[in-house]
C-alpha cells in the first residue's frame, strides 16, 4: 500500500451508449441500448436512463426490448469507440508513462511515477482536471478514483459514478471495506461468494473476521491468503504499462443457423481476415490457427493447427483456418464461428508466407489453371463468388452512420421490407434531425465513417489543456 492515493482508475460512465447520444442529438436524455440486435444478442451497454428500466450489460437483447420497447436499440461502432479510446489514453499518457489499460474505457495510471501528484491534495487536483479535459476532447463523462492501490482506486471509481471523483485516504480502507459485500474484492465471482455465503460470510468485514487460517481452509491456500490481503486492504500490484497479448481472435454469432457449407466456409475466410487485420494491428505474428464452431445444439467444436513459425499472412491463416472446417461436421446448423491465433510473438519469418502453398503441394495438390476471360464477357463465376455476394449485400445496420448526396451526413434509424429510415444530424446540431426513408438500394446513400464527437478547434487555436 502506498502512503498517497496516487493510483488513478478511470472508467468512462456507460461508454458505447454514451459515445452514441454524444453523436445524436435526437437520442440525448433517452433510453440507449447498443449490442447484438438478432434474436441471439445481447446487450454491451446500457444508459443511465435505459438502467432504470432495470437493463444491464450481457443481458439477452429480447429481454431488455421486453423491459424498455421504446428506447433506441443500436449496433456496435466499434471504429468510433476505438477512436475516442485513444483520445482518452493520450490524455492518460500525459500524466504519466505508467498507464494500464484494461478495456477501450478503463485504465490504471501511476500518477507518482509521472510526477503528476506526490499527496492527496495534488491527487485530487489531477483527477478533476483530468475530467474536465476528456469532456472536452471528447464530449463524454468519466468517473476517476484515487487510492493508494489498483483495488481500491477501482472501488473508488465505481462509487463515483457517473461522472463523479472519489479518493479514499490511505489509512482508511479497512473501515471503508468492512460493509461491503465480498463480491467486490477481484476474483470473488458468483460461485466462491456462494461458497463463502455458505460459511455465513457475506461481507468483507466478515472476511476479516474469520481470517487467513479459516479462509485458506475454505478456497485454498493462494486463493485463501490473497483474499484475507485484500479483504484487509492491502494489493502491491504495480501498473503496468504494457501487457503480454496472447492471442488475437473474433467471432460472430448468426441471427439464423447457417446450414450452407459454402456459406460456412465463406464466413470463416472472412473472419479468417479480420483476425489477421486485428493481429497485423497489434504488432504481432503467430503459430496456432484456431478455429471454433458453435453448432445448432449449443455444442462447441474447437480445433487448431500449429504451423512451423510465426506468420500474419491473410492467405496462410485463411487456408489453415478452411482446412480445420473440412474435419468439422457442421451438419445440423451452426450458429457461431470464430478464427484466433495463438502463440503471439513479435516478428514473422517470411518463409512462411509459402505455407500454405507447401501444404497443398506436400499433399499432392495440383494447381487448377486460371480461368480464361474473354474480353467484353463476364468473368467465370464460382459458388463461393456467388455467396460471397450475398454475404456483402447493402444492409443497414442500426445506428451506423451514413451520408446522402442531397441531405447530408445522418444514421440509420432502422431498415426492413427493402426501406431504409435516416435521421439526419450529426453530434453538432442543437436541435433533432429530420427524418426520411429511401430504398435500400438508393444509389444516393451510403455508410460513411463516424463524424467527431466534438467540434475539432481550427488550426492555430489551442485545444483543451493538458492535465497535469
Amino acid at each position: 500500500m502506498r502512503p498517497a492515493p496516487t493510483v488513478l482508475h478511470l472508467d468512462m460512465d456507460a461508454f458505447f451508449a454514451a459515445a452514441e447520444q454524444a453523436a445524436k442529438p435526437s437520442l440525448r436524455g433517452k433510453p440507449v441500448v447498443v449490442g447484438g440486435l438478432g434474436p441471439r444478442g445481447v446487450v454491451a451497454t446500457a444508459s443511465y436512463e435505459a438502467r432504470r428500466f432495470g437493463i444491464h450489460s450481457a443481458m439477452p437483447m429480447a429481454q431488455a426490448r421486453r423491459l424498455a420497447p421504446n428506447a433506441a436499440y443500436l449496433v456496435p461502432r466499434f471504429a468510433l469507440y476505438r477512436t475516442v479510446s485513444e483520445q482518452v489514453m493520450e490524455l492518460l499518457g500525459r500524466l504519466s508513462p505508467l498507464v494500464e489499460p484494461l478495456s477501450l474505457d478503463e485504465a490504471f495510471v501511476d500518477l507518482e511515477a509521472g510526477g503528476s501528484a506526490d499527496d492527496a491534495a495534488s491527487a485530487r487536483a489531477t483527477g478533476e482536471r483530468l475530467r474536465l479535459d476528456i469532456r472536452a476532447v471528447t464530449g463524454l463523462t468519466g468517473s476517476v478514483g484515487l487510492a493508494g492501490s489498483k483495488m481500491l482506486a477501482k472501488i473508488a471509481s465505481e462509487q463515483a459514478k457517473p461522472d463523479g471523483l472519489v479518493l479514499i485516504e490511505p489509512g482508511t480502507e479497512r473501515e471503508l471495506l468492512g460493509p461491503m459485500s465480498v463480491r467486490t474484492l477481484p476474483g470473488v465471482g458468483p460461485a466462491t461468494g456462494e461458497h463463502l455465503r455458505r460459511a455465513g460470510m457475506t461481507t468483507i468485514a466478515d472476511l476479516t473476521e474469520a481470517g487467513e487460517d479459516e479462509l485458506v481452509r475454505l478456497v485454498g491456500k493462494a486463493h485463501g491468503t490473497s483474499l484475507y490481503r485484500m479483504a484487509s486492504g492491502h494489493d502491491d500490484r504495480p501498473v503496468v504499462a504494457e501487457r503480454e497479448t496472447k492471442s488475437v481472435s473474433v467471432e460472430d454469432t448468426f441471427d439464423v443457423d447457417l446450414h450452407d457449407r459454402v456459406r460456412v466456409r465463406t464466413e470463416v475466410e472472412r473472419l479468417a481476415e479480420r483476425c489477421v487485420r486485428r493481429l497485423r494491428e497489434s504488432g504481432h505474428s503467430g503459430r496456432t490457427i484456431v478455429l471454433k464452431v458453435r453448432r445448432y445444439d449449443f455444442s462447441t467444436l474447437t480445433r487448431s493447427e500449429t504451423l512451423r513459425g510465426p506468420t500474419d499472412d491473410p492467405g496462410v491463416v485463411r487456408e489453415a483456418a478452411g482446412r480445420l472446417l473440412e474435419s468439422l461436421d457442421t451438419t445440423g446448423g451452426v450458429r457461431l464461428l470464430g478464427v484466433g491465433v495463438t502463440g503471439l510473438t513479435d516478428y514473422t519469418q517470411e518463409d512462411l508466407f509459402a505455407q500454405a502453398a507447401a501444404d497443398a503441394e506436400a499433399a499432392g495438390a495440383v494447381d487448377e489453371p486460371d480461368p480464361v476471360v474473354v474480353p467484353g464477357e463476364p468473368e467465370p463465376r464460382s459458388d463461393t463468388d456467388e455467396v460471397a455476394d450475398e454475404v456483402a449485400e447493402r444492409h443497414w445496420p442500426a445506428g451506423h452512420d451514413v451520408r446522402h448526396a442531397e441531405f447530408g451526413a445522418g444514421w440509420v434509424q432502422g431498415s426492413g421490407v427493402g426501406r431504409v429510415t435516416v435521421r439526419f444530424e450529426e453530434p453538432t446540431s442543437t436541435v433533432p434531425g429530420r427524418v426520411r426513408t429511401f430504398r435500400t438500394d438508393d444509389p444516393d446513400l451510403e455508410l460513411s465513417e463516424p463524424l467527431p464527437l466534438v467540434a475539432v478547434p481550427p488550426d492555430g487555436e489551442d485545444g483543451p489543456r493538458a492535465a497535469v
